[in-house]
C-alpha cells in the first residue's frame, strides 16, 4: 500500500475516537485475537503502563524523557495525535516514519479482513494502532515501551501487556459513560491495568479512588508506592518541583509550566525508582535531565508572544482549572485574555466553561473539522457570561481572536486536543 491508501484502510475501521464507545464496546478478546495472530509483540516488549484521568501524557514524557537520558532507546506509545498520526508512535522521541507506517499497516491488513470476516465489527482503529505501535517497537528494538492508556484501563486495547510497572497518575470524573458515574466506579477501571505482583505507583487520588486502588493492589499483591504516604512533592514558583522518596530528596526545574506538573513529576520519579528495582540503570542525573527537557505539544504550550499565544487540550474540570492557575502564574501582566473554545458533546463543557469564564475577559466559541462529535457553537454561546462570538470554523475563530488581541493580551486555544491539533500549524505562523 502507499501511505494514503494504508491510512485510508486504517481509517475505514471503526473509531471511538470519533463515535463514542459505549460499555459494550469495551472489551479485550478482539485485541487479544489480532495480536496472537502477530505472534505477540507486546510479549516482546519491557513495557511502563500509564493510565489516569489528567496527567498521563505529561507523565509519559516525562517518564520516557528521563530513560533516553540514562542511555536507553524508548518506546512512546501516545494517543490521541495533535496533527499527524505518526505521533502516537515514537523511538526517541522520532515519530515513526510514512514508509514505516505504511509498510506495518500493509502487514496487518490482511490479519484484520480476516478477522472481519469472521465478526463484523472486527479491530477497530484504536486496536490496529496500539497493535502497530507494538510491532514498530518490536521491530526498532527499543529497551523499554512507555505505553499511554487511551481510555479508562480494564478493557483498553493496551491492558495486554504485562508490565515492568503500572501507573495511575489521577482519578476524576471523565467519560463517565463508559468507565462509571463515581470516581470509585472510574478508579476501579483505572486500577484494572494493575498485574499480579507488578509493582504499582498512584499519583494524589480522592479518598473514594484511593480506597479502590488500594483494595485492588492489595488483592493482586502489587507492591504499591502511593503519593503521600510512599513519596511527597512539593511545588516551588515559579516551575521547580521537589521530590522526596524512600531514597532521597531530589529537586528539578520542568521544561512543562504549572503547579499540576509537580504531581506528575513526583509519580515519574517514583515509577523511576520501581524501575531500578528491576535492575535498570537510572541516575539521578537522568532524572534531573529527563525533567527539565520533557515536554508535551498541546499542553499549556507558549507558541507564540506579543499576543502571547497558549496551545492547550483541556477537556474536563481539573484541567481547565490547572490551565487558569498555570497562565495566572506565567502571565501575571496580561492586558487582555482571550479564549479559543471547542469541546465534545461527551465532556462536562458547562463546568469547562464556568471555570474558564472565571479569568477569561473574551472567548470565540467554534468546532473542529476532524471530529463529528464537537458541540456547535450556538449552542456554547448562552453558557457564556462574557463578551462572546460564534464562529462556523476553528481557523475563522482563530482569525478573529488574533485581530481582536494587542500585542500585551494572551489568546489562548482549549478546550479539546482536536481543537489544538487543527489549529497547531496556524497559530505558529
Amino acid at each position: 500500500m502507499t501511505f494514503d491508501e494504508a491510512l485510508a484502510f486504517w481509517y475505514g475501521r471503526i473509531n471511538y475516537e470519533v463515535k463514542s464507545a459505549t460499555p459494550g464496546d469495551l472489551k479485550l478478546e478482539r485485541m487479544r485475537a489480532f495480536l496472537a495472530r502477530l505472534d505477540q509483540p507486546q510479549d516482546r516488549l519491557r513495557i511502563v503502563h500509564v493510565t489516569g484521568t489528567k496527567g498521563k501524557g505529561s507523565t509519559v514524557e516525562m517518564i520516557a524523557a528521563i530513560l533516553r537520558a540514562a542511555g536507553y532507546r524508548v518506546g512512546l506509545f501516545t494517543s490521541p495525535h495533535l496533527v499527524e498520526v505518526n505521533e502516537r508512535m515514537r523511538v526517541d522521541g522520532t515519530p515513526i516514519s510514512r514508509p514505516e507506517l505504511a509498510s506495518l499497516i500493509t502487514e496487518v491488513a490482511p490479519i484484520v479482513r480476516d478477522l472481519e470476516s469472521r465478526d463484523p465489527v472486527g479491530p477497530s482503529y484504536f486496536e490496529i494502532g496500539t497493535a502497530l505501535g507494538f510491532l514498530h517497537f518490536v521491530r526498532r528494538r527499543v529497551d523499554v515501551a512507555v505505553v499511554e492508556v487511551g481510555l479508562g484501563g480494564r478493557f483498553d486495547s493496551t491492558n495486554v501487556c504485562h508490565p515492568l510497572v503500572a501507573v495511575l497518575t489521577s482519578v476524576g470524573l471523565d467519560h463517565t459513560a463508559q468507565l462509571g458515574r463515581t470516581l470509585a466506579e472510574i478508579a476501579y477501571q483505572k486500577a484494572g491495568i494493575f498485574k499480579r505482583r507488578v509493582p504499582a505507583v498512584c499519583g494524589v487520588l480522592p479518598p473514594e479512588a484511593e480506597i479502590v486502588a488500594r483494595t485492588v493492589a492489595r488483592e493482586l499483591d502489587c507492591p504499591l508506592a502511593m503519593a503521600g504516604r510512599d513519596f511527597q512533592f512539593e511545588y516551588e514558583p515559579p516551575n521547580r518541583v521537589a521530590v522526596t522518596t524512600r531514597t532521597a530528596r531530589r529537586t528539578a526545574s520542568l521544561a512543562m509550566p504549572g503547579e499540576h506538573q509537580a504531581s506528575n513529576a513526583a509519580v515519574a520519579v517514583a515509577t523511576v525508582e520501581r524501575l531500578r528495582d528491576v535492575g535498570m540503570a537510572l541516575p539521578d542525573t537522568a532524572i534531573r535531565r529527563g525533567l527539565e527537557t520533557a515536554a508535551c505539544p498541546g499542553r499549556i504550550e507558549i507558541v507564540r508572544s506579543s499576543p502571547t499565544v497558549i496551545l492547550d487540550t483541556a477537556h474536563n474540570g481539573p484541567s481547565a482549572r490547572a490551565l487558569v492557575r498555570t497562565l495566572g502564574e506565567i502571565s501575571p501582566n496580561i492586558r487582555r485574555k482571550i479564549c479559543v473554545f471547542a469541546v465534545s458533546s461527551d465532556k462536562d463543557y458547562r463546568e469547562i466553561l464556568e471555570i474558564l469564564e472565571g479569568f477569561f475577559d473574551e472567548f470565540h466559541l467554534t468546532r473542529y473539522s476532524n471530529n463529528s462529535r464537537g458541540v456547535r457553537p450556538e449552542l456554547l454561546l448562552p453558557l457564556v457570561g462574557k463578551p462572546a462570538k460564534a464562529h462556523a470554523t476553528a481557523l475563522e475563530a482563530w482569525e478573529a481572536a488574533r485581530a481582536s488581541a494587542e500585542p500585551a493580551d494572551l489568546i489562548a486555544i482549549t478546550g479539546s486536543v482536536f481543537l489544538a491539533g487543527e489549529l497547531s500549524t496556524a497559530v505558529r505562523v
